[in-house]
């Protein structure tokens, strides 16, 4: 069956005014201001006039099996549901492993991607944690992207936090000189995902492994870089640099009050500093653990991160912030897709057909397609996963 939407306001992510999409299995076949069909085969209509049609949501940062909780056993995060990421408009999701990488597997990881994949999501996965030397499953970093397709790079390696394992710049440019030879050779970015925790180095180390390797900032991808204002400061250094940078939605009361700006804000404060918008991105750091520390380190609370968080972050930087629909889309679409090389958040002609309709007043989701497949309408799921 084709799926015709018709009259939307098209952000692609740019803005593209009204048009009408056609889509036909999992690829977008038409884009044109007004498409009339003749044949008699069948047609799903879609009135979107009322709507903004936009790329589906990519989510640079979930742990979609859960996250090792830091107060014990007892506190190891749930995994993702489908729905988690469907019902907010979210399409594609990069999996990763965090501080425990004992009791969450890359095999299960692995496995809970494939999954997913199954109920029609796009899932990509990186090897490796929070620690270094890298844990893999083929026994090198190597391999795991060059043969396992879900593989895409490497992460969230941890530094600037006391839960790392305190890597040299020497071992992080071993990391990334790796990831970087697997990515040529099968295809892929090998992007190495950074988990920048709160201590003052900061992003220290990721410029002294540009300055003594032939790695370059761009390799690397830091994310919670909205920590606080001294550390969104040194991301405008990074980006001036030629790297680029990533927001977390999911944060907590505490760390806000204690400094933290929320993606929003980031975003918007980077933009007013003149930082490339393109250089930006949200994630949602969903179904991690979000400890809360105090100034001695003491854990004084956990929360878990929400993939709903992406969907909240877009609006409040549109709403309460004045960023630029286009920009806000571009952070959460087209921006992560670019930097973990993937063919994902743009509506053309010959794409896939990742879509989500937004009511043009709420930015609700009201449509999700992914792939082609229609897994949301008129905010209610229609695919679920096997034990939602």
């Amino acid at each position: 069956m084709l799926t015709l939407i018709q009259g939307a306001d098209l952000y692609a992510p740019t803005a593209q005014g009204k048009m009408d999409v056609l889509l036909a299995g999992s690829k977008i076949i038409d884009i044109q201001p007004e498409i009339k069909l003749t044949s008699n085969t069948a047609v799903k209509i879609i009135d979107a006039h009322k709507q903004i049609l936009a790329p589906g949501f990519v989510d640079s940062l979930v742990h979609i099996t859960g996250g090792g909780g830091e107060a014990g056993f007892a506190s190891r995060t749930p995994e993702m549901n489908l729905t988690d990421a469907t019902l907010n408009g979210i399409t594609t999701v990069i999996g990763a492993l965090g501080t425990d990488s004992s009791s969450r597997t890359l095999s299960n990881l692995i496995a809970k991607a494939k999954g997913l994949k199954e109920h029609g999501l796009n899932v990509f996965c990186h090897t490796g944690s929070y620690h270094l030397p890298a844990k893999t499953l083929t026994g090198c970093i190597t391999d795991d992207l060059m043969y396992i397709e879900e593989f895409i790079g490497v992460g969230e390696v941890a530094i600037s936090d006391h839960r790392s394992s305190q890597p040299t710049a020497q071992q992080l440019a071993q990391l990334a000189a790796q990831a970087k030879v697997a990515g040529m050779l099968s295809g892929k970015k090998g992007t190495v995902s950074i988990h920048v925790g709160p201590q003052p180095t900061h992003l220290g180390l990721l410029h002294q492994v540009a300055q003594t390797s032939d790695i370059s900032l761009a390799t690397f991808y830091p994310t919670h870089m909205n920590r606080s204002k001294a550390l969104l400061d040194a991301g405008i250094t990074f980006c001036q640099g030629g790297g680029h940078i990533d927001f977390t939605a999911s944060t907590t009361e505490y760390d806000l009050a204690h400094g933290e700006y929320s993606a929003a804000q980031a975003l918007a404060y980077c933009l007013a500093q003149g930082v490339d918008p393109t250089l930006l991105t949200i994630s949602s750091d969903g179904h991690a653990s979000l400890p809360i520390f105090d100034e001695q380190l003491n854990l004084v609370g956990l929360e878990v991160g929400k993939e709903a968080a992406l969907h909240q972050a877009f609006v409040q930087a549109v709403y309460e912030f004045d960023v630029p629909m286009e920009h806000a889309l571009m952070a959460i679409t087209a921006n992560p897709a670019r930097v973990l090389g993937l063919n994902k958040g743009l509506i053309k002609i010959d794409s896939d057909a990742d879509l989500v309709l937004l009511d043009k007043q709420t930015l609700m989701p009201v449509h999700v397609w992914s792939n082609g497949l229609h897994m949301v309408e008129h905010g209610l799921p229609i695919v679920k996963g096997l034990f939602e």
